[in-house]
């Protein structure tokens, strides 16, 4: 644990950054060591582990103030955790048990050692929910717009198996502290030239936990809960966009002493389109055609994301031109219905023509010079007009 990283240095941001500076560092980060993008890259994938690890800790409130605290000790269950001690040696003698989640609310305990109760701390024993975990998923455009099965990597903090979260080895369980009765917390009397005053500490005997583990279980070293890395397979709604959070309740770190489990957030990356481009729920491209097809009219191939479509322009058709294909675009997240696509007319002028299509072009150009044709306005007419 000693060469654990700076979750901000990991990030590359400075400790005074907002939620928007760490959610554009995170997502830079991820996007570089995603293991999609660097396969077969093992320092990659290490390193997208410890990206998304911070961002777990820093983008949430509770645990980023522990963290700003107390570094490590105050976030990572494992954090000091070793040898014949099995609540570990971490942060000045608390460490070990939950990343101090054993104290429940740090400012009920520190406002309340002096004047007598004031505040009162929560039951170290009472149900507390997990927190929110995040991870990332790069999807393809057709993805996102139609929606799909992705398998994800998570790293969460997950109920001992062993012990059943407990702390205690099989055949065992805790016991109360019998110098706290439980409340993880002792109270002393301290006389000053002030009068008296009451402190209330964390209890020394059980760490503020108001239990006692004689026999702590090999596996989660008395914490019961454990770090753990799985593959999970989610659905990725139709229409989810990028920099998206898709949010899997229930998927994030297990609750203590029974409580709910925290939630999984997954942050949306979409690859760009060679040839569409999203707006909201629309779509629109650019669809290349002949002058022979732009001054006759033509029936033309159209891709979308349903694959191709036959369309037909009519004559004289201009560049730039857009016409509709209505509910050819992705679906309405959440919603019933389809965006439309736009496509774009661009005419293509052909190169290194032959001397016959020339001469062609050339009787072309002398039979457009009618008395109609004449008639028009020309661009070069309007020029001339500005310089005379």
């Amino acid at each position: 644990m000693a060469d654990k990283r700076d979750f901000y240095e990991v990030l590359g941001v400075d400790k005074s950054a907002s939620d928007d500076e760490l959610k554009k560092a995170y997502r830079k980060a991820a996007k570089k060591y995603h293991p999609d993008l660097n396969p077969g890259n093992t320092e990659a994938e290490k390193n997208f582990k410890e990206v998304n690890e911070a961002y777990e800790v820093l983008s949430d409130k509770e645990k980023r103030a522990r963290y700003d605290q107390f570094g490590h000790a105050g976030v990572d269950p494992n954090f000091g955790a070793g040898g014949g001690n099995p609540y570990g040696s971490g942060f000045g003698g608390f460490g070990g048990f939950e990343g101090f989640d054993g104290f429940g609310d740090l400012g009920d305990i520190f406002g309340s050692i002096f004047g007598g109760g004031g505040n009162t701390r929560r039951n170290p024993n009472a149900p507390r929910r997990g927190a929110d975990t995040a991870t990332n998923v790069i999807l393809s455009f057709e993805e996102a717009a139609k929606g799909c099965k992705k398998s994800v990597k998570v790293t969460r903090i997950e109920t001992c198996d062993e012990c059943s979260g407990s702390g205690a080895k099989k055949g065992s369980s805790p016991k109360t502290c019998s110098a706290c009765h439980g409340s993880g917390f002792v109270t002393t009397m301290q006389r000053t030239p002030f009068g008296t005053i009451q402190n209330r500490q964390p209890c020394e005997h059980c760490r503020g936990t108001g239990k006692i583990i004689d026999n702590p279980c090999t596996k989660c070293n008395g914490k019961g809960r454990v770090r753990t890395t799985q593959t999970r397979e989610v659905n990725i709604p139709a229409g989810i966009d990028d920099s998206q959070i898709i949010s899997v309740r229930g998927g994030g770190d297990a609750g203590v002493n029974g409580g709910p489990s925290g939630d999984l957030r997954i942050n949306v990356t979409v690859r760009p389109h060679p040839i569409f481009e999203r707006d909201g729920f629309d779509i629109y491209c650019e669809v290349p055609i002949t002058f022979a097809q732009a001054a006759l009219g033509a029936e033309i191939i159209v891709p979308t994301i349903d694959g191709k479509v036959k369309f037909n322009i009519h004559e004289g058709t201009q560049p730039g031109e857009e016409f509709r294909l209505k509910g050819k675009g992705v679906q309405r997240l959440n919603y019933s219905g389809r965006g439309d696509q736009f496509v774009k007319i661009t005419v293509e002028v052909p190169k290194n023509l032959t001397k016959e299509q020339k001469e062609k072009l050339q009787e072309f150009e002398k039979l457009s010079q009618d008395k109609n044709y004449k008639k028009r306005r020309t661009f070069a007419d309007k020029l001339k007009d500005i310089f005379d």
